[in-house]
């Protein structure tokens, strides 16, 4: 159902520089949960060989306990909406923060393997509201001429969340002598490592209790002077009040709730678009990214690499991720989606066919010839690179852009389901794949990165530069 109403007309859109410093806190404190998804999502790249030793277990159950948090992530995206929606996002982003605390003190002191794998299922549950909580709550309570800018600081704050606990791992370890399973503070190294994320889930509980409700979401259940009041807070006082809140409203009461019938269509269940979308997310995943943020640490340890070496080259591998990401940033509005992703799928593919080439070859003394190892580490660590500078920004921001009003908000779940799926996939599979064949898991991941260059020739249009109503 659509409004043929006029939406009352605002003066939003800029704030007053001495408002900016308190939307640009609020903004940072709401990104705390894209700060704690990036960190838990990879802490655990610093246990995985700890956690097989101690427990004795084969690759196929191990991949279960790393990939089980997945689980808690795709439940968490999917009811992290409609519980916001019902208590607001200040008490969503509270109840992410304990889970994330609980999950951290329950990690690092399991008494069993399905005991760490339950707390693993918590902190995936918390991932999955932080996923969705942050960026809406950002969208929402951004002045529309910053929301953009505002608005990445989710994806940034999940690769600083990444680089800080790699680098906190590989502190933790040199502290414990080059031991995973080493003493520290009366328990094992790994176990610290889960362990820390107390700390980070700690801050973003106590910022949630700093930064105000949405306004919208006020507004959903009748407060209109506390949500003029924070408009005036976020906004400047010489926006007109009443009219930024008579837009908002009308907003609401024009918006389509789609569902998942709205998304079925065409010869192949789902409307196209909605394949174009899938699409993107199971690409983004099979490319193998998630390995190197989940297994790095297991993966050159595999090949002879030094343990506490190890934890540095994914320490600096999540340096690359963040730098890509800030490249991405400054380039996607400037050349495009489309072509963003085309130069990534190509770099991908070089970067995963080199090290695809330098795993081929037998070790020697336990480790890869010398100029194979160089040429592993370094096309890691390109992979990285041309994965963040395309496909790990440009997927997100075309979700939020390709998809017909009607059908957006469904359809946005679908895709990020499939995402989820793929991510699980990958995840799962890595270690039975790699005491296979590791060079043969590799070639895998190339086809897909390379297969993806057809993929988005034929099947993704551009959205850069077209308004949300220009997508039919």
């Amino acid at each position: 159902m659509t409004s043929t109403a006029q939406a009352p007309k605002s003066r939003a859109g800029t704030a007053h520089p001495d408002h900016l410093g308190h939307v640009i806190f609020i903004a940072a404190a709401a990104a705390m949960g894209g700060f704690l998804f990036g960190y838990d999502s990879s802490v655990i790249n610093g246990a995985v060989e700890a956690i097989r030793d101690r427990y004795d277990i084969g690759s196929a159950a191990l991949a279960q306990v790393i990939a089980v948090a997945l689980i808690g992530c795709a439940i968490g995206a999917a009811t992290a909406g409609r519980i916001a929606d019902r208590i607001g996002r200040i008490r969503c982003m509270q109840i992410a923060a304990a889970l994330f605390t609980v999950s951290a003190v329950g990690s690092a002191l399991p008494f069993a393997l399905w005991d760490l794998a339950f707390w693993r299922i918590v902190g995936g549950f918390a991932i999955g509201m932080a996923s969705v909580i942050g960026p809406a709550y950002i969208a929402e309570v951004a002045p529309p001429a910053y929301r953009g800018r505002l608005g990445s600081f989710q994806q940034a704050a999940i690769v600083i969340g990444i680089a800080i606990s790699q680098l906190v791992n590989w502190g933790l370890l040199n502290a414990a002598g080059g031991d995973q399973r080493g003493t520290l503070m009366g328990i094992e190294a790994w176990q610290v490592m889960l362990g820390v994320m107390v700390v980070p889930a700690a801050l973003y509980g106590l910022l949630s209790f700093a930064i105000p409700e949405s306004p919208r979401f006020l507004l959903s259940v009748g407060k209109r002077d506390r949500a003029r009041a924070i408009l005036a807070e976020v906004e400047g006082k010489d926006v007109d009040l009443d009219a930024r809140v008579a837009e908002i409203e009308h907003a609401m009461k024009s918006e389509d709730k789609s569902t998942f019938k709205d998304l079925l269509g065409g010869g192949f269940f789902f409307k196209p678009i909605v394949w174009v979308g899938i699409g993107l997310s199971v690409f983004q995943q099979f490319v193998g990214i998630n390995v190197a943020f989940y297994y790095s640490s297991t993966l050159w340890q595999s090949v002879g690499v030094d343990p506490t070496d190890s934890f540095f080259y994914s320490f600096t591998t999540s340096i690359i991720n963040i730098l890509g990401t800030v490249i991405a940033m400054i380039f996607v509005d400037r050349i495009g989606r489309k072509p963003l992703a085309l130069i990534g799928s190509v770099g991908m593919a070089v970067g995963l066919a080199l090290e695809a080439w330098a795993f081929s070859y037998h070790l020697v003394d336990g480790k890869l010839p010398a100029t194979q190892g160089w040429v592993a580490l370094v096309a890691a660590h390109i992979f990285v690179l041309f994965f963040a500078l395309s496909w790990g920004v440009v997927v997100w921001v075309m979700l939020g852009e390709m998809f017909p009003n009607r059908i957006r908000a469904a359809a946005l779940g679908v895709a990020a389901a499939a995402q989820w799926i793929a991510n699980w996939a990958i995840t799962a599979s890595f270690p039975s794949l790699a005491d296979w064949n590791l060079s043969g898991t590799y070639v895998i991941y190339t086809v897909f990165a390379a297969l993806s260059i057809p993929f988005v020739l034929k099947f993704v249009k551009e959205t850069k530069g077209k308004t949300l109503e220009e997508m039919g």
